[in-house]
């Protein structure tokens, strides 16, 4: 039976990395391999930025080699785009899993906002993964094939709690979608990414349990409090 590309790539990294003990434990596991380098590399983006990552590290972090890395990624941009794509179908697939639909529009307008800002603080990477690549004006996410697609249902799906909410009487006529899904991440992104300068700035400490929850409570009613009609 003939080997599979990946087998044959993994074989061949194996035979040439054998007097390295740690290199030399490189699974042929294609599935597994990917995961490992996608993991590794979210860890290393986030940490030291696209410009600043190291390939290396990331294959070693990872527990494979630099060729299995590009065999599987191609290069660097491929790889970090692979970390963007990724990051943002973890958040998307977390929205879906609240079943906002399934709720009143009040109180799906509620879990959204207090998920966005618990995942925006419990998840510092995904900011600094935007951050970056904002500091790069999305080259990489222009590349993207996925990322409409990502995006678009859970627009179509904040389109028709909006709606619901209209026709019930409890929201305001006109809202777009976009402008208040912006709104809920840019009230919650703001503090979460800049929480250490805030803090200096203002002589409050602003990554306290009492402040996080006052923040907490005021991102929804300010959400809220524009949406009501």
């Amino acid at each position: 039976m003939a080997l599979l590309e990946d087998e044959v790539v993994s074989m061949m990294a194996d035979a040439q990395l054998t007097t390295d003990p740690k290199k030399a434990r490189i699974k042929r596991n294609p599935v597994g391999n990917r995961k490992a380098i996608l993991d590794a590399a979210t860890l290393e983006f986030s940490a030291n930025g696209f410009g600043g990552a190291s390939v290396n590290k990331i294959a070693e972090r990872a527990g494979t080699s630099k060729r299995m890395l590009y065999h599987y990624y191609g290069n660097k941009d491929a790889l970090f785009l692979a970390v963007l794509e990724a990051a943002y179908a973890d958040i998307r697939q977390a929205e879906r899993e609240l079943d906002l639909e399934m709720v009143d529009p009040i109180e799906s307008i509620t879990s959204l906002v207090t998920f966005t800002w618990d995942y925006y603080l419990n998840n510092p990477h995904f900011l600094s993964l935007l951050n970056d690549e904002n500091l790069h004006k999305a080259e990489h996410l222009k590349n993207s094939k996925r990322i409409m697609t990502l995006h678009s249902p859970f627009i179509e799906m904040l389109r028709r709690i909006v709606e619901s909410g209209e026709k019930e009487g409890v929201f305001r006529s006109g809202v777009d979608p976009v402008d208040l899904y912006l709104s809920i991440a840019g009230v919650s992104y703001f503090y979460c990414s800049n929480i250490h300068t805030l803090t200096v700035v203002f002589g409050r400490d602003l990554a306290s349990k009492e402040a996080l929850q006052s923040r907490r409570n005021h991102v929804v009613d300010v959400i809220l409090g524009y949406l009501r009609a």
